[in-house]
């Protein structure tokens, strides 16, 4: 995933956030720590509730952001309000300890019951499939690894909703529910990829021994393929690793190998 620094080429932001305030009728408060894919900030709704503004880079992995949240409705993942071109309005998480924060036990059977309830109707979403053409065409796939991936594309499962970049920091602590999925990054894909993030998410352990644990014990619990797992772990973690810039990334490849 190639977004680093793009925030900082959004210059319209401060005026795009006040137009949206005066029509929407939100009270803007602090901004959070500017991440890769956006701009978000701290909202108050005209009923006094909080809430969260959150203005989009434009990049195909978040284009589908407010439908996955749609499609999610709520349901393990914070609430979609309202959305207009990039901008989102959504559910406020708090307290928004992110579960990363949890023993890695604990995170994990927090994972495993939230997952099945994020695993929705893939209708209508970018292809896995088609994901993996566009990393080879922009140069983060290529030769055998390139093959098995179309290879696993072309034996998937049956295709849900998942999201890509589902880690230890984008599942936060909330009041509606005890835990929030945020930031979805969605494709249809079959089950085993989504394990992907989180076996890699060194947010909740970086040796080889947590990440293969992850792998252990979220197949297991899920009942999902573990080869099929690791295997698009792999796939996906090449394809994310910004060029093999990525020594966080060079480990877990290492370990999965």
């Amino acid at each position: 995933m190639a977004q680093s620094h793009l925030t900082d080429r959004l210059p319209g932001v401060p005026a795009l956030v006040a137009e949206l305030a005066e029509r929407w009728q939100l009270t803007v408060g602090e901004e959070y720590l500017r991440g890769a894919a956006g701009r978000a900030y701290r909202v108050t709704r005209a009923d006094g509730s909080p809430a969260v503004l959150k203005i989009v880079h434009p990049h195909r992995e978040s284009e589908q952001e407010a439908d996955a949240l749609a499609r999610w409705a709520g349901d393990g993942a914070v609430r979609l309000f309202r959305h207009e071109g990039d901008a989102i309005l959504m559910e406020r998480a708090e307290p928004g300890t992110p579960l990363s924060h949890l023993p890695t036990g604990q995170a994990l059977d927090v994972v495993v019951s939230l997952l099945p309830r994020l695993w929705k109707d893939a209708e209508g979403f970018h292809t896995l499939a088609d994901e993996i053409e566009i990393w080879h065409e922009e140069g983060d796939l290529d030769g055998d690894l390139l093959a098995l991936a179309r290879e696993l594309a072309a034996t998937q499962g049956e295709l849900v909703l998942t999201s890509q970049d589902l880690h230890g920091d984008n599942i936060l602590a909330a009041e509606r529910e005890p835990w929030l999925a945020i930031d979805p990054k969605p494709l249809a894909a079959e089950r085993e990829f989504q394990l992907a993030p989180i076996v890699r998410s060194g947010e909740l352990g970086h040796t080889k021994r947590q990440a293969l644990y992850r792998l252990d014990r979220l197949c297991s619990d899920l009942e999902v393929d573990r080869e099929r797992a690791r295997l698009w772990t792999i796939v996906q973690t090449t394809a994310w690793s910004e060029g093999a810039t990525l020594p966080s990334h060079g480990a877990v490849l290492d370990w999965l190998a």
